[in-house]
């Protein structure tokens, strides 16, 4: 193994930790103490975090071991496992970061037009038939990986485990397909709901900065600070902080209960607008990996294309527990 190699799977190495450390921490932190406080969200966490494991553990672990043998050493029966874990938890961890996008968006819009209501989302039973869903997409097309394998030559005389297909037109084909269902439309979706999650947050800034001027306006002429106002200023300056907007109430004295959720809402949201951002650059990377590899077969597309599935399964478990404050065991007393 020469040097260039050698960090390659270096690198490889550091990021299956990473993914192995952040998405068991991400599954862990997701189950509540009691079952009956179990929420849709947390269920939605948990399958991300065991559709990334899934990557972690059958698919980055053996292949950083054969990056360091120089050579695929697990056989062809392996192989055939390897590549169908490989599309099952890509596929399935895409779905269901896209899920998640989703019922944080629904949560910030239904609470600021809709006082918190429920949303559809926070029904157990149809989150857990869409990711049922998930899976028997995941497994549809993944199954084809797991019969059109090799352990051929390449790069001289080392043994790599490739997929081949009958025929270029079937593989063509498997991909038009695949990449739409499973990658373009997920990411359509993603993108739309970041934006509008976007827009809602800059709306309610302007609103409450508004407002907070308004205050400061009505204090100068008013030479005096009764209590309602000083409440009102001291809250609508807290939700300029977060992005909450404040709760439409006349009444004095009215205490203001759902800040603390609002703004836990809020900061969920902005952690799904920064997975999208990640999201955007790992998966349409990858996307435009895999078609240009239908028009001009390449050993280096299809190594990038794996390193840049594997940084997004190492790197969004954090930026979810951030965004939940569940990134450390001192948040318990403060979620």
């Amino acid at each position: 193994m020469d040097a260039e190699e050698l960090v390659e799977s270096i690198i490889r190495a550091l990021m299956f930790l990473a993914g192995i450390i952040g998405n068991n921490y991400l599954a862990i932190r997701s189950i509540p103490s009691r079952r009956s406080s179990i929420s849709t969200n947390d269920v939605l966490f948990i399958n991300l975090a065991v559709s990334n494991l899934i990557t972690n553990y059958l698919v980055d672990l053996p292949d950083t071991i054969a990056d360091f043998a120089g050579r695929w050493f697990l056989g062809e029966a392996y192989c055939g496992v390897f590549r169908f874990c490989a599309d099952l938890s890509e596929t399935s961890s895409i779905i269901t970061t896209f899920f998640i996008s989703a019922f944080w968006h629904q949560k910030l819009v239904g609470s600021l037009k809709r006082g918190g209501a429920p949303v559809k989302l926070d029904n157990m039973a149809l989150v857990l038939t869409l990711l049922a869903g998930s899976w028997v997409t995941a497994f549809a097309f993944s199954t084809p990986h797991f019969f059109f394998v090799r352990v051929e030559g390449t790069n001289g005389s080392e043994d790599d485990c490739v997929d081949v297909f009958p025929d270029a037109f079937s593989r063509q084909m498997y991909d038009i397909f695949y990449l739409t269902l499973a990658n373009a439309i997920p990411l359509t979706g993603m993108l739309i709901a970041s934006a509008q999650i976007v827009v809602t947050l800059l709306k309610n800034h302007q609103r409450i900065r508004g407002q907070t001027e308004e205050l400061s306006k009505d204090r100068a002429l008013d030479g005096s600070v009764g209590t309602v106002s000083e409440q009102n200023a001291n809250a609508s300056t807290s939700d300029l902080q977060t992005g909450v907007a404040p709760a439409a109430s006349s009444k004095p004295g009215q205490m203001r209960s759902g800040k603390p959720n609002s703004a836990r809402q809020v900061r969920a949201a902005k952690s799904v607008v920064a997975v999208a951002s990640v999201f955007l650059v790992c998966w349409l990377t990858h996307l435009l990996l895999r078609i240009t590899n239908n028009f001009h077969t390449s050993s280096l597309l299809v190594e990038v294309a794996s390193y840049i599935a594997a940084s997004y399964t190492c790197i969004i478990p954090y930026i979810f527990l951030h965004g939940v404050k569940k990134l450390s065991c001192s948040c318990i007393n403060r979620s």
